[in-house]
């Protein structure tokens, strides 16, 4: 099959295929808006950010994880950010009811099927940051009743529940309280996320979980050795032998070690610059000269390709029933590697999967069957811990 014809089937198979995206930020994009009847339009069409429908629907996007972000500051807040993670709960649910003909909320693979085959975008839900659950296990039968279906543990700082990739060490792990919140998590069916915690409360989940875990949007640290927030060739494995999900993410700083370091070695070659002439980061002459630098050494590019090299890599470690999408679409800042810049790019994946030689029933899996296997058995596992706790 010559290249043209690859691209028309991989648009073929974009939209053919449901496609889930695990982490999509949109929600924190919009939380500074006011919905009207032209405000609500913008999510129809709009320059802005990674994500609205047209776009979601020329990349055959199907289902992406709504993204309910509570920044680690909103941990200090007395109910730990609980209130803010409703406002962007409800934020989800006003898109849904103001475009019912285009979005739809759903709590279950079997809800995303039936909106695909109306042409609906699906919006399930995925809390980034267990800290709103608070000190009661409560809360994580009220968040799963609001539509969440997965929570990542932690984000860039400890919290009650573990430790982050992002802090130093306070629990060793999963604090006493965190062990509770994966035993009622299994319990009530909502999937834990391991994305953004530490390699020790990463281990400690595996160990104690009853159920299929997902990484909804992370990315292997054998290509950026420097990123704590990766996953190590070991800690894929572990998943793999969890049953669970990788879902890449997209971020150039977490899947290319020069985009990872050059923070860092910018840092390092600006101060020396500066030492030379004797100035201060304060000074206007230094200020030119640090402008100069960046131009002249900007942030080095990352071809879609890259993203294509994770999967392959984590394929070749647990096999194609463990990888799945997992962008950070409205995340990353634009951050993004060329040729997938939004969310209308996913056929151009789909493209260098199939040239890599991928075929149609591996990306199907990859695209959605992988995270819905998971999806599906946290409800099976939730259903049969009930029927012991009855007992």
């Amino acid at each position: 099959m010559n290249d043209g014809d690859l691209k028309i089937l991989a648009n073929q198979l974009a939209h053919k295929f449901i496609i889930t995206d695990g982490h999509v930020d949109l929600p924190e994009r919009l939380k500074g808006i006011k919905f009207t009847a032209d405000s609500i339009n913008t999510l129809v069409s709009t320059k802005k950010g990674d994500f609205d429908f047209q776009r979601a629907k020329k990349g055959g996007l199907s289902a992406p994880f709504m993204s309910i972000y509570v920044p680690s500051s909103y941990q200090k807040n007395s109910d730990s950010g609980k209130s803010y993670a409703d406002s962007l709960i409800n934020w989800v649910d006003v898109i849904a009811s103001k475009l019912p003909d285009k979005f739809a909320l759903a709590k279950t693979p079997a809800e995303v099927e039936s909106n695909f085959k109306v042409g609906k975008i699906s919006l399930p839900k995925g809390m980034e940051n267990g800290a709103p659950i608070g000190n009661d296990l409560k809360n994580v039968k009220y968040f799963f009743d609001r539509g969440v279906r997965y929570i990542t543990l932690t984000h860039s700082r400890n919290n009650q529940i573990c430790d982050s990739s992002g802090d130093t060490t306070k629990w060793n792990g999963l604090s006493p309280f965190g062990k509770k919140v994966v035993a009622e998590m299994n319990r009530v069916g909502i999937m834990i996320d391991i994305s953004h915690v530490d390699d020790s409360t990463f281990y400690q989940v595996m160990r104690l979980t009853k159920a299929p875990c997902i990484a909804s949007h992370s990315s292997c640290r054998y290509f950026a050795p420097s990123v704590r927030r990766d996953m190590t060739d070991d800690m894929i494995r572990k998943l793999g032998e969890n049953d669970g999900v990788i879902a890449i993410n997209f971020y150039t700083a977490f899947i290319d070690s020069a985009v990872a370091n050059y923070p860092s070695k910018s840092r390092v070659q600006i101060a020396r610059l500066l030492k030379e002439k004797n100035l201060k980061q304060t000074d206007t002459l230094a200020k030119k000269i640090i402008s100069q630098y960046k131009k002249a050494h900007p942030v080095p590019t990352v071809d879609i390709e890259k993203v294509v090299d994770h999967i392959d890599h984590i394929v070749k470690l647990i096999g194609i029933d463990h990888v799945a999408f997992g962008s950070d679409f409205d995340g990353v800042d634009g951050m993004l590697p060329k040729g997938l810049e939004d969310v209308s790019m996913y056929p151009n994946l789909i493209y260098h999967l199939l040239k890599r030689g991928y075929t149609e029933s591996e990306i199907e899996k990859i695209c959605y069957k992988n995270i819905w296997r998971v999806w599906n058995k946290i409800e099976e596992v939730a259903k049969n811990l009930d029927k012991v706790k009855v007992k």
